[in-house]
């Protein structure tokens, strides 16, 4: 099962209606996504940073979390600012890299630090069925909200079938290589695994059939907005507009 680790919080992000979290970390990571000014995207990332400090996560969870996109993003600094066109200011054997390339890496890497660390404060603190609901109550198709539950729910399933098919042509004697009988075991163990896939799914919609299944999730959280999240609401749309408004006179 999928760990839900930022979830089981109970500081005052965690007690944040769903929906108004939804939508601030929309708004705020758009605004971030689309920022071209070094002041906003600066300001963006010191606003994520403190919201996780406010959610009271484990910092090393989210040191580890961060460690993913550091990686594509040391490969960014180590590639990029050596092929982007622009005025050179270190020389390295042959390569040079530009001004202009670092600054891409710059913009780059505030934005991907500061968009990730706005999720994993305001959407990762809510499990993954809460999150379900909120995005059906604004209208989001049921068949998609119905798919993105699911497949949360059933992924770690298909990941059990594929470690006992491995485990069985391993107890068979299969060592891999790179010859013909290697991808033609591999090919069976994928479409062997489509078809225990198959098959588990229809076995799981027949249970839901027979619990009376009517083709929509029940919610039995109510959502109710409370004082401090229409608050919480207006200090994230006053944010928002700030950071526009720094984008368009600085």
């Amino acid at each position: 099962m999928i760990e839900e680790i930022f979830a089981s919080g109970h500081s005052f992000i965690h007690k944040i209606d769903p929906r108004c979290r939804l939508v601030a970390a929309t708004l705020l990571c758009f605004v971030i996504a689309l920022g071209q000014k070094m002041p906003v995207l600066w300001a963006g990332l010191g606003l994520s940073v403190i919201l996780v400090l406010w959610a009271r996560l484990n910092l090393v969870h989210v040191f580890r979390r961060l460690l993913v996109i550091w990686g594509f993003l040391l490969f960014l600094w180590i590639i990029l600012p050596f092929t982007y066109d622009g005025d050179v200011v270190r020389q390295i054997g042959k390569l040079g890299a530009t001004r202009q390339g670092i600054g891409l890496c710059t913009v780059i890497s505030i934005k991907s630090n500061a968009i990730l660390l706005m999720f994993i404060a305001l959407i990762a603190t809510m499990d993954f069925s809460t999150l379900g609901y909120a995005l059906n109550f604004f209208k989001i198709p049921e068949k998609l909200v119905q798919l993105l539950l699911l497949t949360y729910r059933y992924i770690f399933v298909i990941e059990q079938e594929y470690r006992r098919l491995v485990r069985a042509v391993k107890l068979r004697g299969f060592r891999p290589g790179t010859n013909m009988h290697t991808y033609r075991t591999y090919a069976y163990l994928c479409g062997m695994l489509f078809v225990r896939a198959s098959a588990r799914a229809q076995r799981v919609y027949n249970a839901m059939k027979c619990r009376g299944f009517s083709g929509r999730f029940i919610c039995l959280h109510e959502f109710a907005l409370s004082p401090a999240d229409k608050i919480w609401t207006l200090a994230a749309l006053t944010v928002t507009v700030c950071l526009i408004f720094m984008e368009i006179t600085l």
